[in-house]
């Protein structure tokens, strides 16, 4: 069986490593926004050159304190239009709605998968305030472009940087640090992935920094100080050490990932499969390595037989959940699109060159 994504192989590399960290936060005492947290904080921060690294809870909850950080500093307010790609997770949605934002849904690139700055042209109007950019399956958004257009309108720019730990532009910036802030999810199936939920948001603005500082902590300036309405948003001590030890090793992941989606990209010769854009460099970590085909289930259940995992990133659109009924009537049809064809491979920095050796032999053999 060659598994979508061996977890227990992922992290049994840093066993003794995570008992030696939990045993230091054990005999810490602070269990809490303690040493752990700070130093994870410093050095996520200097990996991503940011100023400024605040962990939190999860990704939702990064890209949620994003937003009502900028709404408390009055730089966005409730009902503003946020562009936002059509085809990105439920959680970028979410944290719009969370807040009284309004989401505007743009269509993607049909090459990339990401949000399109032609496309995020046609949208802007008055009501615009703010540019959420995905860098979707790992793989960076035309942040320069993205730029220029924000600068002209005078809009906010915020990263859902929650599959992109680690990409860099041609210039050396990395995820995290090409937009007024950023949210990172450090959901276990990351390519820096905690044992459990965890967040971090990346910023280089002292003033939103500080804001979200208070609100990921029940809007505490100091112990029984509350200045604002903030929420119970911390990232966990043990979740900061376990971090702590996968951060020394993401570079060298990544580059596992790349060689994996090299050998895909090289050896995978099937008329029926659509192969994802990769121009070689750094900006592509390939989270995931997402392929398309106009037959998927059929695909599906035959690489099943063969005893290879696949799975759908994401198998429904955001305007098409039920939870969002307000934007069913919607016309998004390169993202429906996308969502019908879209089959992610195995993808994962501990794959053998055997398992390798076996996705490109069945899916070839399709």
């Amino acid at each position: 069986m060659v598994k979508f994504l061996n977890l227990h192989s992922v992290n049994a590399r840093f066993e003794s490593q995570f008992k030696e960290a939990f045993q230091t936060f054990l005999d810490s005492g602070q269990y809490i926004l303690g040493q752990e947290v700070d130093r994870f904080e410093t050095d996520f921060a200097s990996y991503c050159g940011t100023k400024y690294c605040l962990g939190v809870s999860n990704g939702l909850d990064a890209l949620t304190l994003i937003f009502k950080g900028l709404i408390a500093l009055g730089r966005l307010k409730e009902n503003d239009e946020v562009l936002v790609p059509a085809n990105t997770f439920i959680a970028s949605i979410l944290s719009l709605k969370n807040v009284g934002l309004k989401p505007v849904f743009v269509e993607p690139d049909r090459t990339t998968f990401n949000i399109s700055p032609i496309e995020i042209e046609k949208h802007i109007s008055a009501k615009t305030k703010a540019i959420l950019v995905v860098h979707l399956y790992g793989q960076l958004a035309p942040m320069e472009k993205i730029k220029s257009i924000a600068d002209r309108n005078d809009l906010v720019i915020i990263e859902d940087a929650a599959q992109a730990h680690g990409a860099e532009t041609s210039t050396g910036k990395k995820a995290g640090n090409l937009s007024h802030a950023a949210a990172f999810s450090f959901y276990p199936t990351k390519n820096l992935g905690a044992l459990g939920d965890a967040g971090a948001i990346t910023t280089n603005n002292d003033e939103l920094a500080s804001v979200l500082k208070k609100l990921r902590n029940y809007g505490a300036d100091a112990k029984y100080s509350f200045e604002m309405l903030g929420a119970n948003n911390r990232l966990d001590e043990v979740q900061a050490a376990f971090l702590g030890v996968k951060l020394k090793y993401l570079d060298s992941d990544n580059l596992s990932r790349q060689k994996v989606a090299n050998r895909y990209l090289s050896e995978i010769n099937n008329p029926k499969i659509e192969l994802p854009f990769y121009d070689g460099s750094k900006s592509h970590v390939f989270h995931l390595f997402v392929v398309r085909t106009n037959d998927r289930e059929g695909l599906k259940k035959y690489l099943e037989a063969c005893q290879i995992q696949t799975m759908v990133h994401y198998p429904i659109p955001p305007h098409k959940q039920k939870a969002f009924t307000e934007f069913v009537s919607l016309e998004l049809p390169v993202t429906e699109r996308m969502h019908n064809t879209v089959l992610s491979l195995p993808m994962s920095p501990v794959l053998s060159e055997i398992e390798i050796n076996e996705v490109v032999k069945c899916v070839n053999a399709y």
